[in-house]
């Protein structure tokens, strides 16, 4: 071991001290620095290293090399004359340039054995085996893995020909030829099975230098494979069943949490499933309680719950039962039976009917009712518009009979054996509303067809545009055009090819053109004939005779035989004020004649009574009191509503509510503000 003595202590002098202090080969005999603070001396001191501020006392025979780190000239050549021959004198720059070399070399060979470490770790973390051979069929590489699959250690295997470790081995077949072979079954000698992928070891130069094999367990895979397609194949039936029901399914955990709704379920609530799976069963309860949760609680299925849900309130029958699995609760099953649907289906069979009915038969003028002054003016201007193909428009509230009107107008005229077309602008988007009407000319380079629109279709007969307040500027723009062009060819002998448009409104018009709304033009031409259709509650005198015939086509309707409509039962319908008009008189009658006891042929005042679902209707005369105002009218209306709404039910406040097509929350608040409760 070689002495050393270190001339300077600062930082170069510290580098090297403590670049010796590790080595195996050199011995660093003192340090000195006129400045005793140095850190090379704090560090000296603290080991035991001898130390000084003069470097003479320290320079002896035993000393062979010498470190001279001050950077002072006169302090080199003062020991280059004081060392013996023997003595290597070494200068700071090139002491600092060891040092950093030295480092870098530390640096650089951590590194590498970091890298080393790494790959190590990865090599033997992945479930596939690897083995690898060298020009000599001789394993020289191993992972954990493979020894695992070959019961065999590392020290056993390396070294060793891989004929020994692995007999049926084709590693040696693929040195040999230098191809690659991929995915070859391959049975080990302990009866593992494997699937294996060989390839050579080609250096740089393309000498092949070796080879190795990447190797997997497929026994195991195998029999998992097998368990899984079956699970699979009943997961995919079971959900195929469910998927396939109409009526709405879902699933929880047994925490309550959701994890499998089916389309009907989203249908029916509005909720994708991104909004259920993972949330409480609550999440889509409107009204009631969560039947999941009271399942889950008890253990016990639930049936025949009545509820509201999702995001249209929808009324709906639940059926829940638990998932029982090793007599463990896992979570529940819930089938929702949607009453809505069921209602809705009824009522588009009640519109099929008189759809049908419709169709049977044209109405004509003489499917106008009343004798009263209104009606008869009404009646005598729709004659006179029947003998012209002038525009027609139809005012009057809604259910005041204005579809009847436009009947009995085409009906009259010579276009009768013709298309007569209504078209509710109300009801058809706006975006697609001017296609409907004016037809689309299709494209060629599309290749979509030619679409013919209702005006074309109702050429020569005639297009009623109900609720033509709704139609878009734009359309309306195009309907004038329409209008004027019809007209001209009015003056010229030609508008049978056009069709002849009766418009029909419940809207103030005039208050449209005001906003900006409708087009004051087409107003103009649309208002040249005007036929001002009375409310029911007008003609009141009307009621008895409209009432009747009302009640012969709902017999037919119904196939019933319902004879007449008592005095006491006509009264009632005399004093009620119809704000749905003559529509809102059907529907009340068609209701009653439901509400009769079986095997009656009268409608009573009782029916009657029932079907309007209030209390005593307020005659004329008695409806405006002494400093009422219409805010102190409508409060006593709604509170009378509530109460016999209230008496209807019971006092159930759920039924209530639904009876009265409001919330539970809405009908206690105002039960609290006229202080029902």
């Amino acid at each position: 071991m070689q002495n050393v003595l270190i001339v300077g202590a600062g930082s170069g002098g510290t580098k090297i001290l403590n670049l010796l202090l590790n080595s195996n080969f050199m011995n660093v005999s003192a340090i000195v620095d006129i400045d005793e603070q140095a850190p090379g001396l704090v560090i000296a001191k603290k080991l035991g290293i001898s130390h000084g501020s003069d470097w003479k006392p320290f320079l002896t025979d035993e000393v062979q090399i010498v470190f001279d780190v001050t950077g002072d000239n006169t302090v080199f050549n003062e020991l280059m004359k004081s060392i013996q021959m023997h003595t290597l004198l070494i200068p700071g720059s090139v002491a600092n340039l060891l040092v950093d070399l030295l480092n870098e070399n530390d640096q650089f060979i951590g590194k590498i054995q970091t890298e080393m470490d790494r790959q190590r770790l990865i090599f033997n973390s992945i479930d596939e085996g690897m083995i690898g051979i060298d020009q000599e069929g001789i394993i020289d590489f191993i992972n954990e893995s493979a020894c695992k699959m070959l019961e065999v250690s590392d020290f056993d295997a390396i070294g060793n020909s891989i004929l020994d470790i692995i007999p049926e081995s084709k590693l040696v077949r693929v040195l040999t030829s230098g191809n690659p072979e991929m995915n070859e079954e391959l049975i080990l000698p302990n009866g593992v099975k494997i699937v294996s992928s060989r390839y050579p070891l080609v250096s740089a130069e393309g000498k092949t230098f070796g080879a190795f094999a990447i190797f997997k367990d497929v026994s195991e895979v195998l029999k998992l494979a097998e368990e899984i397609t079956d699970l699979k194949s009943v997961k995919t039936m079971l959900e195929a069943i469910i998927h396939s029901s109409d009526d709405a399914i879902s699933v929880v955990d047994e925490k309550g949490n959701g994890v499998l709704v089916n389309p009907a379920y989203t249908r029916i609530t509005g909720l994708s499933e991104d909004e259920v799976i993972g949330k409480p069963a609550t999440v889509d309860i409107n009204e009631g309680e969560s039947i999941h949760m009271k399942v889950l609680k008890t253990k016990k299925p639930v049936r025949g719950v009545s509820m509201r849900i999702g995001e249209g309130n929808r009324d709906v029958i639940v059926n829940v039962a638990p998932i029982i699995v090793d007599q463990q609760i896992k979570g529940s099953i819930g089938v929702i039976h949607d009453i809505t649907e069921m209602r809705s289906l009824m009522k588009e069979l009640d519109w099929a009917r008189q759809t049908i009915r419709k169709l049977e038969s044209t109405y004509t003028f003489d499917d106008i009712h009343g004798s009263s002054p209104d009606i008869g003016l009404a009646v005598d201007q729709a004659r006179i518009a029947s003998k012209s193909d002038i525009p027609v428009m139809l005012r009057g509230e809604a259910g005041s009979g204005k579809e009847l009107f436009a009947n009995a107008i085409h009906s009259g005229s010579e276009r009768k054996s013709n298309k007569f077309i209504r078209m509710n602008c109300g009801a058809i988007d706006p975006a697609v509303i001017e296609k409907e009407l004016f037809g689309d000319s299709g494209s060629h380079n599309t290749g979509t067809s030619i679409r013919v629109g209702l005006l074309e279709e109702a050429r020569e007969g005639t297009l009623l545009l109900d609720e033509v307040t709704d139609l878009p500027l734009s359309v309306q723009s195009r309907l004038l055009e329409y209008l004027q062009l019809s007209m001209k060819r009015v003056d010229g002998r030609s508008s049978a090819n056009t069709a002849r448009i009766i418009v029909a409104t419940s809207k103030n018009l005039e208050k449209a053109i005001h906003e900006g709304t409708f087009n004051m033009d087409l107003y103009y031409v649309l208002n040249r004939l005007s036929i001002q259709i009375p409310p029911l509650r007008t003609r009141k005198v009307d009621i008895p005779e409209v009432a009747l015939h009302l009640l012969e086509k709902l017999n037919q309707e119904f196939g019933m035989n319902v004879e007449k409509i008592s005095d006491e039962a006509m009264a009632k319908l005399q004093k009620y004020e119809w704000p749905g008009n003559v529509r809102e008189l059907e529907n009340v009658l068609s209701r009653a004649m439901i509400f009769m006891k079986h095997g009656s042929s009268v409608i009573g005042e009782e029916d009657i009574r029932r079907s309007l679902f209030t209390n005593e209707v307020k005659t004329g005369e008695d409806i405006l009191t002494e400093k009422s105002t219409l805010a102190s009218i409508m409060d006593d209306y709604e509170r009378t509503v509530l109460e016999k709404a209230l008496d209807e039910h019971d006092g159930n406040k759920s039924l209530t509510a639904s009876r009265l097509g409001i919330s539970l929350r809405s009908l206690y608040y105002k039960l609290e503000k006229y202080k029902l409760i």
